[in-house]
């Protein structure tokens, strides 16, 4: 199947009111996992590539070509989005190899500063075709970077909306990145009313602590595009651990990396069920 842009996948989930499952890859046994569960749910879905992972693999173009490949071989729409990106470079890299999206954060600057930076990037981006996810209010979770109580004012959002020209606005309603238990408390009157006050996809980031139930009132109190990562991380080292726990002798990484990229499949698959229960 050809790679999908990412703003044809968000446009039809949120035209039938359903969510978009953005999982966040580390290596290439998390992008094969998400494309396996997608297949396997017979969802479209978002692989999403950090700023943190780009460091990690040592530059953007391994990983990127990598999930570029699985996603134009997948049984079911795959999109390639760059994730957080704070560093200009980096998101002109992105457009050049070819991602249908970007996720430029300047949501640590002063609320001018934000609105220019994003707005030069949007330029750039859309002058080649790549839609473009700004950040409004910081979602808690990074490093102790964020503060976890900050909320998107709906009516700055409609003006953030409206100087940058982005295509979504990722919103501070509650969640908190890197959470490793599912007890996140969402505003979901918040999240009604920024989707009354601005015409473009919400995308809610720190969507791992937030509990099943609780997502998919999200989804239908106006969230589209749903990140997730740190959910899948502890499904993927939780297998490597039982694996390991039940054969120490084992040294070959396949061993334990096949049953956990096995997990993280199951756990996508049950996700966009979730997200878009058709």
């Amino acid at each position: 199947m050809p790679l999908t842009p990412t703003h044809e996948l968000v446009r039809r989930a949120r035209a039938g009111g359903a969510g978009t499952g953005a999982f966040n890859v580390l290596q290439l046994e998390h992008a094969q996992a998400i494309v396996a569960g997608a297949e396997r749910a017979d969802r479209p879905v978002v692989l999403q590539i950090s700023e943190n992972t780009v460091r990690y693999h040592g530059g953007l173009e391994p990983v990127a070509l990598a999930c570029l490949a699985l996603a134009r071989a997948a049984k079911t729409p795959v999109a390639v989005h760059l994730d957080h990106a704070e560093s200009t470079d980096l998101v002109h890299e992105a457009v050049e190899l070819g991602l249908g999206s970007v996720m430029f954060d300047a949501a640590r600057l002063p609320y001018e500063e934000n609105v220019a930076a994003t707005r030069a990037v949007v330029e750039h981006c859309h002058r080649n075709g790549v839609w473009v996810e700004g950040e409004l209010g910081e979602i808690g979770g990074k490093g102790g970077a964020h503060d976890p109580g900050v909320r998107t004012d709906p009516d700055e959002a409609r003006s953030f909306v409206a100087a940058t020209g982005v295509d979504a606005l990722a919103v501070a309603v509650g969640s908190v990145h890197q959470m490793v238990t599912r007890d996140a408390v969402l505003d979901l009157d918040l999240i009604a009313r920024l989707r009354a006050a601005v015409d473009v996809p919400l995308v809610l980031h720190g969507s791992s602590g937030v509990p099943d139930p609780l997502l998919a009132r999200a989804v239908a109190a106006g969230m589209t595009k749903v990140n997730v990562s740190t959910h899948l991380n502890q499904v993927f080292t939780r297998a490597v651990r039982d694996h390991l726990a039940a054969h120490p002798a084992d040294v070959d990484p396949r061993r334990y990396l096949a049953p956990a990229r096995t997990a993280v499949a199951e756990a996508v698959t049950r996700l966009l069920g979730l997200l878009d229960p058709r």
